[in-house]
């Protein structure tokens, strides 16, 4: 669980906090009438996190770009929890493929 803390009292105690974050290795959260406004987190996790959001981003453009038919088809009564979707695999296309 994160540290939280107001930020008012963060600001007399911006050094410490630092510490705690880069050398505790501490989630520390801000917070404004006791609603969290900001979080503190040490440079390496911020890399961590856009990277992660990078692949994230790569990957469903990727996923999306292979899809190359989609088309309804009637949901069988014998089937109540299908969507009624059906999706055709091909090779990728474009920016991805051949």
């Amino acid at each position: 669980m994160a540290y939280e803390i107001p930020v008012t009292q963060a600001r007399a105690e911006l050094a410490e906090l630092i510490n705690r974050v880069v050398y505790g290795g501490e989630q520390v959260v801000l917070t404004r009438h006791g609603k969290p406004l900001v979080a503190l987190v040490a440079a390496a996790e911020l890399e961590r996190l856009e990277s992660a959001a990078k692949e994230a981003e790569g990957s469903s453009e990727r996923v999306v770009g292979t899809v190359s038919f989609v088309s309804d088809v009637p949901s069988s009564i014998s089937e109540p929890g299908q969507l009624g979707l059906t999706a055709e695999y091909g090779a990728p296309q474009g920016p991805y493929g051949p």
